[in-house]
Formats: structure tokens, sequence, C-alpha cells
């Protein structure tokens, strides 16, 4: 069996089919587009709007959660594979930052130059550019942010920072189902894709392990077993902090 058979798994699946990447950013763009916003309202709009960011380990069902919350919010789930794209993808990362500069013109250098200063970790030029579109689609509309420690960039009293935690064995035993391996392959995978979140974290954030303390929220998926319960505590969560 080669590394290529182990990590076949994309981060986040659970069955249900997705839009691809470059489709749903294409589709937002032209919506965005589209949209006619008077300045009066500009002026009131808020900066950054908020936001969820859920932060967890693969396989303990955060996507999942995340779109029955978008289901119940109307927020729009951006996950690994939309900021992925955006970040191989410049042509659509500039259309996206393009798109908040004619909102919120002279917005995007204020803001990146007060989270760059704050942000000490965001060293590389890669990383400053996910970090920007990262600050346009929070203000294009009101998102649910999936993975890449997003809650780490945006402006922390502007984020609902969720951390979904759970069991190794869970987590092996939920990936099994959908991917229907057995228990030792799924561990095999899951061993290389920690890795490699461990791997980004540390390049990025220079971070080992992501505290507690971090988060407005901790859900154990050991306990709270039902994707519905945890998303309508996210839900409760979100509209107790915001005052929506």
């Amino acid at each position: 069996m080669t590394i290529d058979d182990l990590t076949d798994y994309k981060p986040g699946d659970y069955g249900k089919k997705r839009i691809k990447p470059s489709d749903w950013l294409n589709a937002h763009i032209k919506k965005w587009n589209s949209e006619k916003s008077e300045k009066e309202k500009m002026k009131k709009e808020k900066l950054v709007v908020p936001s969820v960011c859920f932060s967890r380990k693969v396989g303990v069902g955060a996507l999942e959660i995340a779109d029955i919350l978008s289901e119940r919010t109307g927020l729009k789930v951006v996950d690994r594979e939309i900021l992925q794209q955006m970040a191989q993808d410049t042509s659509l990362a500039q259309k996206t930052i393009e798109l908040f500069d004619e909102r919120h013109p002279g917005m995007m250098s204020e803001l990146s130059a007060m989270i760059f200063n704050e942000k000490s970790f965001i060293l590389s030029d890669y990383y400053r550019e996910l970090a920007k579109c990262v600050i346009a689609l929070a203000n294009l509309q009101p998102s649910i942010f999936v993975g890449r420690g997003i809650h780490l960039i945006l402006p922390r009293d502007q984020v609902l920072a969720v951390r979904l935690i759970c069991s190794d064995e869970y987590r092996i035993k939920r990936l099994a189902g959908i991917m229907k391996t057995t228990e030792a392959e799924t561990k095999k995978r899951l061993d290389i894709i920690d890795k490699e979140q461990r791997d980004f974290f540390k390049d990025v954030y220079q971070k080992k392990d992501a505290s507690p303390y971090e988060f407005d929220l901790v859900i154990n998926m050991d306990h709270i077993k039902i994707p519905e319960q945890a998303a309508k505590i996210v839900e409760c969560a979100f509209a107790q902090k915001f005052d929506l």
C-alpha cells in the first residue's frame, strides 16, 4: 500500500457530495459582483463581520456540523478545500480581494497592517496572501470557517472560536464507517493526515497544540454525539456572543 493510497481521504469528507471549490468561488464572486450596496449602508457595515471558526482534528465531523449550522443560520461554509483553492489560484484570490477593496476602499491595507503587526506568526508571502483572502471572505458575507486556524488570523472579538474534540477511537470508528475501510487502515491514514496538520500549524503558527484557552467553546463529540445537537449549541453561542 502506497502513501497515496493511505492519504486519498479528503479531510472533512463525510459522504455528502460537495461543489468543487473553484465552482463555489466563481459562483460567489459573481454573486458579490452583482450586489449593489448603497454608500450609507457600506459606511455602517462592521469590519470584520462576525464569523464562526471551527478548529478540529480531522475525523471529528466539523464539516458536517458546519453544514448543519449553515442550513440553520444562512452563514456560508468556507472549508479547507476552498481556502486551498484560493491559495493555488491567484486569479480567484485577486478577484475576491478586489471586490473587498471596491466595497471598502483602503480597508484591506489598514486591516492587513493591523493583523500582520499583531500576528507575528504570519511570516511568508504565501500566508500573508492567504490572510488577505480570509479577511476578504469574512467581510463579503458572514461565514463559517472550518480548519486552517482561521480563528488565529481574524480579529478575535469578531470570531466565535469553536474547538471540536474527541478520542482517537471516535475518529477511527467514524471514518472507517464513511470510507468502508478497516480500523487499522483508517488509523494509518489518520496518522499521516495528523502529521500533515501538525506540520502546517508548526510552520504557520509556531504551535504544537491548540490550547483550550484560544476558544470560546469546546465541544467533546464523545459526549455530544449527534451533529445536529452540536450545531444547535454553536448557533446559540454565536447568537449570544454577538447579540443576534
